[in-house]
This record gives C-alpha cells, sequence and structure tokens, in this order.
C-alpha cells in the first residue's frame, strides 16, 4: 500500500514562529530557506517571510515568523508563539550552553503561555561543530521529558544542509500531526486512530468477509492516492505484513489487524502522511472525527420545532440492533454496545446527559426500547451528533434524510393537534418535591429514600403506551431549583418545551406554594415570549398525609389558570396514576391545558378591546365611503339632467 501524495486538509496556511536564544542562528536559518542560498549578513530580526504554496508537496504556503529573545521584546514573542501554528525552537551547535537552555528555560516558557502547538526543534551552525555527536542518543531524553517536540534535526545556513527541511518537518507537524494518531510512548496507534481505520476497512470490504482482497486493496489504493497497485506491490505488501504479523494476511486477503499493522508501520518510519491521506479522503478531521462536510444538517428550523427520527432510519436501527444483539437475547449488553460503536471516535454514551437517561437491564445491558430511547435524546439535543453517528454505525443514506424537522408548536397549537412523535417534558418544583423520583419512576427503577440534590440539569427518557396502542417517546428534563430563572433567561427557552410539569409534595403546603410561585413564573414567562405551553401540576408523595386545605387550595389554581386538576401519585407505592401518559396526552393537545395568569387575562382584555376599537373605526371608515361614493353619484346625476 504505498503512499502517494498526501493531503492537508481544508487548512491554507501554516504560519511557524521561530524561537530561540541570540546568536543561534534564527534569521540565518530563515533567510538562506526564502532565498535557497546562504546570505552572510542578515538583518538581527527578518521581518515575516512567505514560502509560496510550491515550496512543499503539500502546496500550502508557509509564514515564518522570527523573533527577538532580548527582554523587552518576550511580550511580542508570546504573542507570536500563541498565534504559531508550530515552533522551531534553535540552539547553537557550537554552542553547549544554548542546548541547555532548551531544558532549562524555552521549552518550560512554552508550557508556562500554555503552547499546544508542536515544536521542532533546530540545532543551527552544524558546519562550526568539530567533535563527533550522536544526535539520537543526545535528543532522546528531552524528546521523552517534552513530548511536545515533533523532531529534531541539526542543520547549517552557510553550508545549505537540511535548511529546507526543517521546515518541511515543521509544516507535516501542523497538516500531519503524529499526537492524535500515535503513542510515542507505547509506540502504538491510539485508540481513536484504530476506531476510524477499522471503519474505513469496513467500507473497503466491499464482499464483507472481513478481510481487503486484491482488487479491494487496488480500489482503496486509487480512491486515497489516484493510482493504483502493480501486482508485484500487492504481493510486497502482504509479504510484508505476513512477515512480521501472520494474522494480518489470511487466504482471503489483508485482515483487519494487517491493516491496522501497516499503517502503525507507515508512522514509525515517518511517513505518516499516508495515514493522514487515507483518514482525509474518508472526511477525518485533525480531531478523527467526520467533518462538517459530512454532518450539515442544511434545514434551518424555529425554536419551537424539534428534530426526530425519520421512520427509515428507525427500522435502520432496529436492523442494527438485531445485529449486534449477538445471543439474541435482546438486550445489547456493554460488550456488544462497545462493538457496536466500535467505528466511532467513542461510544457517545458514556458521558452526561445520555449515560444515566434510560432504563438498564440488571446486567447494565439496553432494551430495543432504551436503545431507540437514547438515539431520540440525542437527536433531540444534538442533531448533528445524531448524524455523525449514524454514519460511523454504517447508515449510508443522505444525513438529511435521516433526520426529520417537526411541525413548528404554535402552527400546532391553532390546529390544536401535533404530529410528533417525541415529546420533551421540563420537570420544575420546589426542593424535595419529588422531581428526581418522577424520572426514576419513567425508567422503571425502585424508589429510593435516599436524598440527593439535583445540581445539573438531567434526563430521563423511554417510551410509553397510549390507550389506543400508539407509542411515544417521553423525554423529562429536570429543572434544579436554581437553574430556573437561568434557563428562562433566554426568551426563546420554552420553545423547546412540548408540555412542563409541576412536582410538589403534597403533604406539605410550603412546597405546593412553591410549586405554583414556579408556574405562575413559567406562565408569565410563556405569554411574554409566546411559547406558552400546556402545563400540569403532579401532586407527589400521596403516601404521605395530604392536607384538605392543601388539596381545596391546589385545585382551585388549577381552576383559575385553566389547567387540569393536580395529578396525585406515589412512586414509593408504584401508584403513578398513570401519569407518563397523561403527560404526553397533554402534550398532543397544545392548545389545551396553557395556564393562564392575571396579567395575561389583562392583556387578552386590552386586546379585545383594541381590535372592537379598531372595528367600529372600519365600519364607521366604510359607512362613511360609502356615503361620499353616493353623494358624489347623485352630484353626477343632478349635473346630467341640469
Amino acid at each position: 500500500m504505498p503512499g502517494g501524495g498526501a493531503t492537508s486538509g481544508t487548512r491554507t496556511s501554516v504560519r511557524i514562529a521561530v524561537i530561540g536564544d541570540r546568536g543561534t542562528g534564527k534569521s540565518s536559518l530563515i533567510a538562506a530557506s526564502a532565498a535557497e542560498s546562504f546570505r552572510p549578513e542578515v538583518p538581527p530580526v527578518l521581518p515575516p517571510t512567505r514560502l509560496p504554496s510550491d515550496y512543499y508537496p503539500d502546496n500550502v504556503p508557509i509564514v515564518i515568523i522570527d523573533t527577538s529573545s532580548s527582554l523587552e521584546y518576550r511580550g511580542k514573542l508570546a504573542e507570536e508563539v500563541k498565534r504559531a501554528d508550530a515552533v522551531v525552537l534553535t540552539y547553537a551547535c557550537d554552542q553547549p550552553l544554548t542546548l541547555n537552555r532548551l531544558s532549562t528555560f524555552w521549552l518550560h516558557e512554552l508550557r508556562r503561555l500554555e503552547i499546544r502547538a508542536p515544536v521542532i526543534v533546530a540545532g543551527c551552525k552544524l558546519d562550526r561543530r568539530d567533535e563527533e555527536y550522536n544526535l539520537s542518543v543526545e535528543m532522546m531524553p528531552l524528546m521523552q521529558q517534552f513530548r511536545e517536540i515533533e523532531t529534531c534535526i541539526e542543520c547549517s545556513a552557510a553550508n545549505m544542509l537540511q535548511i529546507q527541511e526543517v521546515f518541511y518537518f515543521a509544516q507535516k507537524a501542523v497538516l500531519h500531526p503524529t499526537a492524535p494518531l500515535f503513542d510515542q510512548e507505547t509506540q502504538a496507534l491510539r485508540p481513536r486512530c484504530m476506531r476510524a481505520l477499522k471503519r474505513i476497512f469496513i467500507l473497503c470490504d466491499l464482499d464483507m468477509d472481513c478481510a481487503l482482497n486484491d482488487d479491494e486493496l487496488n480500489e482503496f489504493q486509487v480512491k486515497c492516492f489516484n493510482s493504483p497497485l502493480q501486482s508485484a506491490e500487492v504481493v510486497g505488501v502482504k509479504s510484508v505484513v505476513r512477515e512480521k504479523l501472520p494474522e494480518g494476511v489470511n487466504e482471503l486477503g489483508l485482515t483487519l489487524t494487517g491493516f491496522l499493522f501497516l499503517h502503525a508501520l507507515f508512522i514509525e518510519k515517518g511517513r505518516i502522511e499516508t495515514t493522514w491521506t487515507v483518514l482525509r479522503k474518508f472526511g477525518y478531521n485533525d480531531e478523527l472525527k467526520l467533518g462538517d462536510d459530512y454532518l450539515s444538517f442544511p434545514k434551518k428550523k424555529a425554536p419551537d420545532q424539534s428534530v426526530e427520527l425519520t421512520s427509515e432510519t428507525v427500522e435502520f436501527l432496529k436492523g442494527i440492533f438485531s445485529t449486534f444483539d449477538d445471543d439474541k437475547d435482546g438486550v445489547l449488553r456493554e460488550n456488544e454496545l462497545e462493538d457496536l460503536f466500535s467505528t466511532a471516535p467513542e461510544s457517545p454514551w458514556d458521558e452526561a446527559p445520555y449515560k444515566e437517561a434510560v432504563d438498564k437491564t440488571p446486567l447494565r445491558g439496553l432494551s430495543l426500547s432504551g436503545f431507540l430511547s437514547q438515539w431520540a435524546l440525542m437527536t433531540l439535543l444534538d442533531p448533528a451528533q445524531t448524524i455523525a453517528n449514524l454514519i460511523y454505525v454504517g447508515h449510508n443514506s443522505d444525513a438529511a434524510s435521516a433526520l426529520h424537522i417537526t411541525r413548528r408548536r404554535l402552527l400546532d397549537k391553532k390546529k390544536q393537534q401535533t404530529e410528533r412523535n417525541v415529546f420533551q417534558c421540563f420537570v420544575f418544583g420546589p426542593k424535595k418535591a419529588g422531581k428526581s423520583a418522577l424520572l426514576t419512576s419513567l425508567l422503571g427503577r425502585p424508589f429510593s429514600e435516599n436524598y440527593t440534590p439535583t445540581t445539573s440539569e438531567r434526563y430521563a427518557v423511554n417510551i410509553v403506551q397510549q390507550h389506543a396502542g400508539n407509542k411515544k417517546t417521553l423525554i423529562l428534563q429536570e429543572i434544579p431549583e436554581d437553574g430556573v430563572k437561568k434557563l428562562l433567561s433566554n426568551k426563546e427557552s420554552l420553545a423547546a418545551c412540548d408540555v412542563a410539569v409541576f412536582v410538589y409534595d403534597s403533604s406539605s403546603e410550603s412546597s405546593l406554594n412553591g410549586a405554583v410561585e414556579l408556574l405562575s413564573y413559567v406562565a408569565r414567562q410563556g405569554e411574554e415570549s409566546g411559547f406558552g405551553m400546556p402545563c400540569l401540576l403532579i401532586a407527589a408523595k400521596n403516601d404521605l398525609d395530604t392536607s384538605s386545605t392543601s388539596n381545596r387550595d391546589s385545585a382551585k389554581i388549577c381552576v383559575d389558570m385553566g389547567i387540569d386538576a393536580p395529578i396525585p401519585i406515589s412512586v414509593k407505592e408504584r401508584d403513578i396514576n398513570d401519569v407518563f401518559s397523561r403527560i404526553v396526552n397533554a402534550a398532543q393537545q397544545p392548545n389545551l391545558n396553557v395556564p393562564e395568569t392575571d396579567q395575561g387575562r389583562s392583556q387578552k382584555r386590552y386586546k379585545k378591546l383594541v381590535n372592537n376599537a379598531l372595528m367600529c373605526l372600519s365600519v364607521g371608515a366604510a359607512a362613511t365611503f360609502v356615503g361620499l361614493v353616493a353623494y358624489r353619484t347623485y352630484a353626477a346625476r343632478k349635473n346630467t339632467s341640469s
């Protein structure tokens, strides 16, 4: 698999800062590289120097920034290294003190400035050193201590020795960085690189026999390097792999193990651009994720629109679930789930908000409903992430066709119905009201007496069976008590909410008061923003002694605000009173249960009065117009008869 010319992604230039002690040859190095000849006299600090795009094979121009090491220039130097894509750090081969200064000052200074750019160590004035010197032996401890060093090289401007190589290695470190692909310490491919290459291998294995035959290898070569492999080259590639790693080749062709071995070999031999060419041909960026071109979701959506999976995509995911359910027990265990996402940069559900958002089986596996619920949640929160992971697991249709943008909720309210299949419910309530218990109940988990305050937004998602046999996905988002004002500071925050519930402890009047206060506050925000949504009160902890006064008060509040009576539930006794189906029903009727405040009613009356007044004015204006026309007609007739 010989490598051809490498691509450089979308980068249009590479900026390189040259730093080091005074007199180490920085300016001479730059001048010699630009002029391709030695200049005995150069200024102390050169202006920015540009190497044209055709200077190196990657066809990306380079801008080289010379710097001064003087104290008064230190601030400017810091600015330049922070703007640089790569840093060339120089020492003088005939001045051992400047070499020591790399570890005692310069490399520590770069770390202090939090510079993440790759560093090329360049020993200048090689022609002035007399004694023999083993560069690799001397530099190995330095490179082990400072992993940011990409390459060490020695050069001579006077003899034009390895001058161009200095900036070639600096550009290469930017366009084809080693760190994302290869762990120098373990001398092995990094996990994310292996995952990307595994996906590429699977895509190229057209007959799906877990090996790349000669034809598939040739197609791969043409796609990545625009040139076919000769028969002798195919034989040579296989021979190299078979000699070093017998399991890398079988009777069918190159195995995945052999494919990964070849790329590790390329990198070890300094041909990292070969692997980067392959990755970029298949759409990967420097973070080893698919680039934006692959993930674009071009349709714009209004704040009160949501994104769902299409029915075709749901069927695809059901097929994927079945494929990776090796033991066919209806559950994806952790190892099966890891295998499913082994061609993605990482499993997307290992962190919040997905990690604890769905029901898990006793063996920490996912049922089909839990699997589809995770996809529904990810699609609602991050459609681009859904598209990416669909592609990673083998979805090959047009990315935008995999998802569906729902109709605006404002239009749903006018039509008094919705076509959505996934509903997002905000869960509000005072402390210890039972919000978290409600989320836990949706997931079918047992009740716990242990109280843990929720400090950040938390999600629970599950499929809810409706009375008519329909299934809808319900996403509960718990809003922490101290996060309500922050959430509602964004006027469009309620646009994403299909229904809101307000949970209170039915044995506590203060809890009811807190829930009502939140309900009124949210209702006002909804009226002001125009994104009012159905709201329900949930009387939690119904197993405790409830106050008849609280019951009367809560019922009266619901009547006054025009919403349904409170729903009593007891998660502890598993008496949830069909609450999740009722939440979904409320979301499906967006014109009902939208609370009205006194302020909202006043505004409605005012608008009605204004509209009535405008109507009267319109009628009066019309009568005046008709009268004027009649008078003119009468006058015209009178003049004619005269």
